[in-house]
């Protein structure tokens, strides 16, 4: 048999679970996740292999309505991605079949013409017999190769998916090495990681208003400790406050959560820097955007 292989794109409005269900496919954690919507920022892309096949995911950001740089940087990425792969998931929550921002994903999909399938997430959340007046309603909306619902938080559907997936691959080449789940860096991860528990542990603005960028990783000749300064950027004194906290139990808070988990991903004892830096209204500026690696 011929080797099969393929470019598929998870696009959905904000909040929606596209992260977790990548995270759920590959069997491992490359996009991190937050119940806040706008937590992805970047395109990832992740690998699946099999032993006949690769499929090369791309996760993108939420595509909604835009106010700043950064979130049409963001929109603009995510609606890039539909035009360059070969299957789409729009990713929707059962829980909000009418949300605003899927028909313009929609109308994006029938200027492209890419073949896409419509995965209902969050099934977990409610009765199963909710899914048929979902299916009908987007039934007329686009030609969808199927209509598969999903709970990317337990994993129910998502092997019916990856056989629908595999069903639209060609024969082609290995566009990554079997060894890679990612394409993204060491330091992309770690900030990553650091943005991470600054959503899960900040409330309001703040997480919105942080940027990470890793400015040092380095590990000791003795093999033993991996050592690495990260600055988290902020728009005001205010946000630098309180990202700090009372006596320093704030960023103390931050930097323990991410320094656990990225000594569980590199098998190796972590020491985590981590300062605040004031840089008034990075995201509004595009030169900035481009610095801090959006």
């Amino acid at each position: 048999m011929s080797f099969l292989s393929g470019f598929v794109a998870i696009a959905g409005p904000p909040n929606v679970g596209k992260s977790t269900l990548l995270n759920r496919i590959l069997g491992r954690k490359v996009s991190i996740v937050s119940p806040k919507p706008q937590t992805t920022r970047n395109r990832i892309t992740a690998v699946l292999n099999g032993e006949d096949f690769q499929v090369v995911f791309i996760d993108t950001p939420g595509i909604h309505k835009t106010k700043t740089a950064l979130h049409r940087s963001m929109v603009e990425s995510s609606m890039a991605a539909l035009q360059e792969v070969d299957l789409v998931l729009l990713l929707i929550d059962a829980g909000r079949p009418n949300d605003p921002e899927i028909p313009p994903i929609i109308r994006r999909l029938h200027a492209s013409r890419k073949p896409a399938i419509l995965v209902i997430n969050k099934m977990d959340l409610g009765p199963p017999e909710r899914t048929l007046p979902v299916i009908e309603q987007f039934r007329s909306a686009y030609p969808f190769e199927a209509f598969l619902p999903v709970s990317a938080l337990r994993g129910d559907g998502v092997e019916a998916l990856l056989g629908q997936i595999k069903t639209h691959l060609e024969p082609g080449p290995q566009f990554f090495p079997p060894d890679i789940s990612t394409d993204q860096t060491e330091a992309f991860f770690i900030a990553e990681i650091i943005r991470e528990k600054i959503f899960l542990r900040t409330r309001g603005d703040i997480p919105y208003a942080c940027a990470v960028t890793v400015d040092r990783i380095e590990e000791r000749a003795s093999g033993d400790l991996l050592e690495i300064d990260a600055r988290i950027h902020v728009e005001t004194e205010n946000q630098k406050g309180i990202l700090i906290g009372r006596q320093g139990k704030m960023i103390q808070s931050i930097g323990r959560a991410a320094r656990l988990e990225l000594e569980k991903r590199f098998g190796i004892r972590v020491f985590l820097s981590l300062s605040v830096r004031v840089e008034k209204n990075w995201n509004k500026d595009t030169r900035a955007l481009r610095r801090l690696g959006y």
